[in-house]
């Protein structure tokens, strides 16, 4: 089972750029004709919040025609940057949602690995909380399929990165997801967004990742009293592949065209 899995779009409406900088849009295009020639296909496409930048309905529109193209299942769960309701009202389609409140899914019939989608946004914050209603929902889900391989998918990280001012919007209350995450060792993955950056840790006994952005980087400055910055590093996607008896492999995919194939390895 293949398992494609974008992050952090930021799309604007058509016409706008990122931070007046940067054309999310194309670029984000550029990693859906990337995941389209993938050979195999994935059976799944995965996207870790932060679909829009503003949550606006224009912007909405906008991801909604290009996420229309993509030829196979596609589960999202929001982030910071989504707004709720117009995220439930625009984006209907791509995974089970509640009629209110928290855009948990689960998803079972797309593969061997289940998909749950834990929304632990706040409205109005940019930070997450692992809250008692997401602790019971999780715990609820992990129940009913308790030795299925499942993946974990949330935006905010539940762990400092080291970044200083991307920790202070990290995921809240990590040791109640960890403490959860211990109890069902068939959990293959935590995946996260948020960071703009690739990285992983050992978390609850799994491993944690988190995707990098489809547009910019978040800068890798780890000094206490760090300036917020970014940069334009080549983006770049995961790509999870799952087999029976070895579990979960994951690779970093840049996103783009290089020179190759050559005819050595």
């Amino acid at each position: 089972m293949l398992i494609a899995h974008l992050s952090d779009p930021h799309l604007r409406d058509r016409g706008h750029l990122y931070q007046g900088l940067v054309d999310s849009n194309a670029m984000f295009e550029a990693a859906l004709r990337h995941v389209d020639d993938l050979d195999p296909q994935p059976d799944i496409v995965l996207i870790s919040g932060d679909v829009v930048d503003y949550g606006t309905a224009a912007e909405y529109a906008h991801a909604a025609a290009m996420l229309g193209k993509v030829r196979r299942p596609l589960l999202i769960i929001p982030g910071n940057h989504d707004e709720r309701d117009t995220f439930r009202a625009c984006l209907p389609h791509h995974a089970p949602r509640t009629a209110s409140g928290p855009l948990h899914f689960a998803v079972g019939d797309l593969g061997a690995v289940r998909i749950l989608g834990l929304d632990v946004t706040v409205p109005g914050a940019h930070h997450g909380d692992m809250d008692e209603a997401a602790c019971d929902w999780l715990e609820a889900r992990l129940a009913e399929e308790p030795e299925r391989p499942t993946i974990v998918m949330m935006h905010q990280p539940p762990i400092r990165s080291g970044i200083p001012y991307i920790d202070a919007y990290r995921c809240l209350h990590g040791d109640r997801l960890e403490q959860i995450v211990l109890r069902y060792p068939a959990i293959e993955r935590v995946l996260c967004g948020h960071v703009h950056r690739f990285m992983q840790r050992r978390f609850g006994g799994t491993v944690l990742m988190t995707a990098p952005s489809t547009t910019t980087a978040i800068a890798l400055r780890l000094g206490a009293d760090a300036e917020p910055a970014s940069f334009m590093e080549p983006p770049a996607m995961l790509l999870h592949h799952w087999h029976p008896g070895s579990g979960l492999l994951t690779h970093l995919v840049p996103i783009g065209s290089f020179p190759g194939p050559l005819p050595f390895f």
